[in-house]
């Protein structure tokens, strides 16, 4: 391990540490602004929901949930999300 990679890692565990302590942490987040319509991708992607489901490991339950807009896609599935909206083949060739 080098020396920057440690000194990284130490400065992750002690802002962990201070954050669980209640303190104030300076943090960068990303988050995608723009709403996916999960019914409209997958219908342009031409796929059923148990093909979709399957082919993006989204469980069938929640995949129906925020199609009827139960719920929204958030946090990891949000960002697959996206890159599924944007580039659908080259996911398709990573998951395979």
């Amino acid at each position: 391990m080098t020396k920057k990679a440690f000194e990284s890692i130490a400065q992750g565990l002690q802002e962990a540490i201070e954050l669980n302590q209640g303190k104030t942490v300076t943090t960068r987040t990303h988050r995608p602004t723009a709403e996916i319509n999960v019914a409209q991708l997958r219908a342009k992607l031409g796929l059923t929901q148990l093909e979709f489901a399957t082919k993006f490991c989204i469980s069938l339950g929640t995949l129906r949930h925020w199609e009827r807009g139960d719920r929204k896609p958030r946090g990891a599935a949000l960002a697959l999300l996206q890159v599924v909206a944007k580039e659908p083949q080259a996911v398709l060739r990573a998951l395979s």
